[in-house]
C-alpha cells in the first residue's frame, strides 16, 4: 500500500496550511467538538486531586534533574538492560535508527511487524523505512490503524484520528481494510461499538500471526532498565507479550531515575491526557523472561536533536513533555488549524517548539512554527510538567528572526535570518537603538506627542491585518519624562 499523504500540506509554512485548514468547516467542527469534549473531561479529573499543583511541581522537579544528569542515568539505563537480557542501540539520528530496526527485522526473517502507537517511530519515519526495505509495518492503535487505512497523517498526539468523523471512519474501512487484511463486514455502519467490532476482528489476525513487535515507552525507569507503555485499548498489551521480537525505540529524554519518580507521572499523565484515574492498561517489562513475552528484547536510544536541544538552557523544558497533548485540547489555534498545518509528527503547542529544535529552523515549516501561537498561555496552565512553552515559543522566534549559529548533529550551522522577517529585525533594531540614546528617545517621544492629532487610528499596509479590530494606543499630550521633570521636579517626593 501507498505511504504517499494525500492532501496534507506537510512542509508548506504554518500561516499557508492553516489558511487552507480553516476553511475546511468539517475540520474545524470535529476539532471543536473533540477538544472542547476532553479538556472538559480533564478539567473535571484534575479538580478530583487535592495535591495536582504539588505533583506538577515535582514532576517538572524529577524531568530536571534526570535531563542534568543524563549521561549518568544513560549508562545506567544500558546496564540494567544487559543485564536482564535485552540488548540496547545508540542511534545519533533518524537514518540511523531506521537503520538499526531495519536490520533487527531482517535479522528475523519475517517481513510484517506489529506495532505499538509510537510518537518516536513517527518521527524517524520508521513505517516508510521499513516499507523501503520491504517490511510492512501495521498499526495497532484504532486512531492510528484509521490514520494508516486513509493514507493520512496523525494530527493529535493523544487522537491521531481527531479530524475525521464517524462517517469517514466507516468510509475508510469499508474501502480500505481489505487490502490490509481481514476485510470490514458487510453492512458496517458508524456506530463506535461496530466500528471497533471491525478494527478488533481486522486486527486480531495480525496479532496471532505477527513474530515481531514495535512499540516505543512513555518511561523508562533507570534504576531497573524497564519499559512502560500506558494505552487504552489494550492492543498495546498484544504487541507487547505475544511477538518472538520486541524491538523499542525510545527518546533518551524518556528516562526516569526511580520506581518512587515514575509514581508521579502514573498520576498526572492519564489525567491530563484521557482524563481517566489511571490507565486502563500499564504495560511493563524488564529485559527478557523464559516463558513469558518476547524471548529478544532490544532497545533503540534514540537522540536526533535531543542532544542539542539540551544545550538550549531555554529550550531544553521542551524535553519534559510526557506527551499527554492536553496543551492541544486548550489551544485555539490548534483548535481552528487543526495538527496537519504544523507539519510532520508533532502537532499543536508542544509541536512549536519541539519540532524546531530537534530539526532546526533551516525550513520554511520550522521556521514559522514559533509563530503558530497567540502566545495567551493556556498551553503552560494545563501542562503536567510546567513547560513554560510561550516563554520558549518567543525564545525561539528571537533565533527565527536574528539567525546566528546552532549545534546540530555536533556540528556549527549557520542559519541565516528568516525570509519575511526584515520589518521586524529593522523595527527591534531601531529600537534598540533609540532606548540606548535616551536624548533621541525624549526627542522622538516630544514629535510623536505634538504630532498626535495626524496619526493614523489604524496601520497601513500588512499592518491593516492587525489593526482592522482594533485601534492603535493614543499617544499622550506630553510624555512621561517631561510630565515628571514639570510637576516634581524630577525628584521622588516619597524619599
Amino acid at each position: 500500500m501507498s505511504t504517499t499523504y494525500l492532501g496534507m500540506p506537510a512542509f508548506e509554512s504554518f500561516p499557508k496550511a492553516a489558511h487552507e485548514a480553516v476553511r475546511d468547516e468539517t475540520l474545524r467542527r470535529n476539532l471543536r467538538h473533540a477538544t472542547h469534549t476532553i479538556r472538559a473531561k480533564r478539567a473535571k479529573a484534575v479538580a478530583e486531586v487535592s495535591d495536582w499543583a504539588r505533583l506538577r511541581e515535582a514532576g517538572k522537579r524529577i524531568k530536571d534533574h534526570t535531563l542534568r544528569h543524563l549521561d549518568r542515568y544513560l549508562v545506567q539505563v544500558e546496564e540494567a538492560v544487559t543485564a536482564a537480557g535485552g540488548t540496547v542501540h545508540w542511534a545519533v539520528d533518524a537514518e540511523e535508527a531506521n537503520r538499526i530496526v531495519a536490520g533487527l527485522v531482517k535479522a528475523t526473517g519475517e517481513r510484517e511487524v506489529v506495532k505499538v502507537k509510537s510518537m518516536a517511530t513517527q518521527e524517524i519515519g520508521l513505517n516508510e523505512a521499513l516499507e523501503a526495505e520491504g517490511i510492512r509495518a501495521y498499526e495497532t492503535d484504532l486512531a492510528e490503524l484509521i490514520v494508516q487505512l486513509g493514507k493520512d497523517r496523525p494530527s493529535h498526539i493523544l487522537v491521531p484520528a481527531i479530524h475525521r468523523n464517524r462517517g469517514e471512519i466507516r468510509d475508510i474501512f469499508r474501502s480500505e481494510m481489505g487490502a490490509w487484511g481481514r476485510p470490514a463486514p458487510e453492512g458496517l455502519t458508524d456506530t463506535p461499538a461496530e466500528l471497533a467490532e471491525a478494527a478488533r476482528l481486522h486486527l486480531r489476525e495480525k496479532f496471532l500471526r505477527a513474530k515481531v513487535g514495535i512499540s516505543g515507552a512513555n518511561f523508562v525507569v533507570a534504576e531497573t532498565g524497564t519499559l512502560v507503555v500506558v494505552e487504552s485499548e489494550g492492543n498495546g498489551r498484544m504487541c507487547l507479550t505475544l511477538p518472538e521480537t520486541l524491538i523499542s525505540v525510545v527518546g533518551i529524554e524518556k528516562i526516569v531515575p526511580t520506581w518512587r519518580d515514575l509514581e508521579v507521572f502514573l498520576q498526572t499523565l492519564p489525567r491530563s491526557s484521557t482524563a481517566e484515574r489511571m490507565n486502563p492498561y500499564t504495560s511493563m517489562w524488564t529485559g527478557t523472561t523464559d516463558g513469558d513475552g518476547p524471548s529478544t528484547f532490544h532497545l533503540v536510544l534514540l537522540d536526533n536533536g535531543r542532544t542539542d536541544t539540551l544545550a538550549d538552557e531555554v529550550g531544553r523544558q521542551a524535553l519534559r513533555c510526557i506527551r499527554c497533548s492536553a496543551c492541544l485540547n486548550v489551544c485555539p489555534v490548534y483548535e481552528r488549524a487543526g495538527g496537519h498545518a504544523y507539519g510532520p509528527v508533532y502537532p499543536g503547542p508542544i509541536g512549536a517548539i519541539l519540532s524546531p529544535q530537534l530539526r532546526g529552523t533551516a525550513s520554511e515549516i520550522d521556521a514559522s512554527l514559533p509563530y503558530a501561537s497567540s502566545l495567551c498561555g493556556a498551553c503552560y496552565e494545563v501542562c503536567p510538567v510546567a513547560i513554560d512553552i510561550p516563554e520558549v515559543l518567543v525564545h525561539l522566534r528571537e533565533r527565527v528572526a536574528e539567525g546566528g549559529q546552532a549545534t546540530r548533529g555536533g556540528s556549527k550551522v549557520v542559519l541565516k535570518p528568516a525570509k519575511g522577517h526584515a520589518a521586524e529585525r529593522a523595527a527591534m533594531r531601531a529600537a534598540r537603538w533609540a532606548f540606548t540614546h535616551p536624548g533621541a528617545l525624549a526627542a522622538g517621544q516630544r514629535l510623536a506627542s505634538r504630532t498626535r492629532r495626524f496619526h493614523p487610528r489604524t496601520l497601513p499596509g500588512p499592518g491593516r491585518a492587525w489593526s482592522g479590530s482594533r485601534d492603535l494606543p493614543a499617544v499622550p499630550a506630553e510624555p512621561f519624562r517631561d510630565w515628571w521633570q514639570r510637576t516634581r521636579g524630577g525628584k521622588d517626593e516619597a524619599k
